[in-house]
């Protein structure tokens, strides 16, 4: 089950490297050895601002409420634009029959030759509700890289999703979660990205824009998006992108007993048990909303004066400020904090969103089996 509240969306791009060529014989880039081997090691490229080679796409912000850009599916392409969500795994988009799709575009596989039928049907839960379809074979093309007979789910049903997808500005959605979680059991697109050798490393990191454009790279880092160095912890589940959660805490005083936190790109805020969200809204003055009690306003005068809210992961500790963590609207402010009670055996826990992400560039590092995180630029 997909856990975020709000979904959002991100453009992805790289270049796989260029093998290199003698006479006679084609040798192996050392990537390709690092790959082969196991060894998932960056390149040294002090002259160029990329590690690892790949190329930058822009990701759109709406409002700092959905993130999304585009891909192609087909031959020839038909364009599409997704949330590229940490949170769940499969992509989907919808298809010409959806009659609870509303304006968005739709993908019609009778006008593509590289379409490859399979018809197993595809339901996936959100928070919202469900989505459902049935899964076909496509190539699809994310920025520069592409990948060849993916499986992913032509949507007939988005009534799931409601007003937050007849108004949204995505179209689907590309999964980058685990493929543990996926529905179907199917291969996700990083996965055969990676397969099919078409990024350069088993990396894809992310730079939310505040309010602004924002990037995300498939096979590299780019280091001008974050300041000092990537700080590198363990995953304790390959599922979501699950880490160890040593406290949440603000004035000194711990606010949970919960020991799992998830990083979503799919998720707008931050969200936790509503008993520990509502202990820490009540530290800091936050009230709840009348329209849900489990999310809360907090007066916009306040902002300067809120305590820091200090999140430890596997050892390392992430602090945001107030102006990290109220989102002021303008005309109200909103505690970016809500009340998510997940059960066992994934929860409970935390869910570090793009309230976290915009203040820290993110690298989620499927090689390796980590994540990189280091104040954003």
């Amino acid at each position: 089950m997909k856990l975020t509240i709000a979904v959002l969306a991100m453009v992805v791009a790289a270049a796989s490297a260029a093998p290199i060529r003698i006479p006679v014989k084609k040798m192996k880039t050392m990537r390709e050895v690092y790959r082969e081997n196991g060894l998932y090691q960056m390149p040294q490229q002090t002259a160029n601002k990329y590690l690892g080679g790949s190329s930058p796409v822009t990701i759109n912000d709406f409002q700092n409420a959905q993130y999304y850009g585009d891909l192609t599916v087909g031959s020839p392409p038909q364009k599409f634009s997704v949330i590229f969500d940490t949170g769940s795994s499969n992509l989907w988009l919808p298809t010409t029959n959806c009659t609870t799709c509303g304006s968005h575009p739709k993908y019609d596989h009778s006008k593509s030759s590289t379409y490859k039928p399979n018809g197993t049907v595809f339901n996936i839960m959100y928070g919202s509700g469900p989505v459902s379809g049935f899964m076909s074979k496509e190539q699809v093309n994310v920025g520069s890289l592409k990948v060849t007979d993916q499986d992913f789910a032509e949507i007939d049903n988005a009534k799931g999703l409601g007003l937050a997808y007849s108004v949204g500005k995505f179209d689907g959605i590309m999964g980058l979660g685990w493929p543990s979680i996926s529905v179907n059991g199917v291969d996700t697109v990083f996965e055969n990205m990676v397969l099919q050798k078409a990024v350069d490393q088993p990396v894809f990191s992310f730079y939310l824009g505040d309010s602004k454009p924002g990037e995300l790279l498939i096979g590299g880092i780019d280091k001008t998006h974050y300041t000092g160095e990537l700080t590198y912890i363990p995953l304790t589940s390959e599922t979501y992108w699950e880490t160890k959660l040593d406290s949440i805490t603000t004035g000194g005083s711990s606010i949970t007993t919960a020991t799992k936190v998830i990083v979503d790109s799919g998720t707008s805020i931050l969200a936790g048990p509503s008993a520990d969200v509502k202990a820490l809204a009540a530290k800091v003055g936050a009230k709840p909303f009348f329209l849900n009690p489990k999310e809360y306003t907090i007066s916009c005068s306040k902002i300067s004066t809120l305590p820091d809210i200090e999140v430890t992961m596997s050892g390392q500790k992430f602090t945001l400020s107030g102006k990290d963590y109220v989102i002021n609207s303008g005309v109200i402010c909103l505690f970016g904090f809500t009340g998510i009670d997940v059960p066992a055996p994934h929860g409970p826990l935390w869910i570090m969103g793009d309230v976290f992400m915009r203040k820290y560039y993110t690298v989620f590092d499927w090689g390796q089996k980590r994540l990189g995180i280091a104040p954003s630029a």
